[in-house]
């Protein structure tokens, strides 16, 4: 299932790791129709969730700015295993599971 992103908003996709429980967060934007991650934060580290080399901690998160090219799309998979990904915007917060229901996989991409 396709969930596109409209240009000129900031987008938070936040999720719990399944073994770790603590919380990742992306925030994400849409420049020349492509995917830019802006900010990750996580709030502590351990199981291959490990800060990136320039975060720095505040409010409890380590922040970094990953260094990855933009994205045509991010395909997120549903587990039965883990929590459900939420994605917020304009001060709203939607579980992926009501965006896109009996979805297995996700396909977010810029709105055209």
């Amino acid at each position: 299932m396709n969930v596109c992103l409209l240009a000129g908003v900031l987008y938070t996709l936040s999720w719990t790791h399944s073994v770790e429980k603590v919380t990742w967060e992306e925030d994400w934007r849409v420049s020349k129709g492509r995917l830019v991650l802006v900010e990750a934060r996580i709030q502590g580290s351990g199981a291959g969730m490990e800060p990136g080399e320039d975060a720095v901690l505040k409010n409890g998160f380590w922040r970094w700015r990953p260094k990855i090219p933009p994205l045509d799309r991010l395909i997120l998979t549903q587990s039965y295993y883990a929590t459900d990904y939420r994605l917020c915007w304009l001060g709203e917060c939607h579980a992926m599971s009501d965006l896109a229901p009996d979805a297995p996989t996700v396909e977010l991409t810029a709105c055209p």
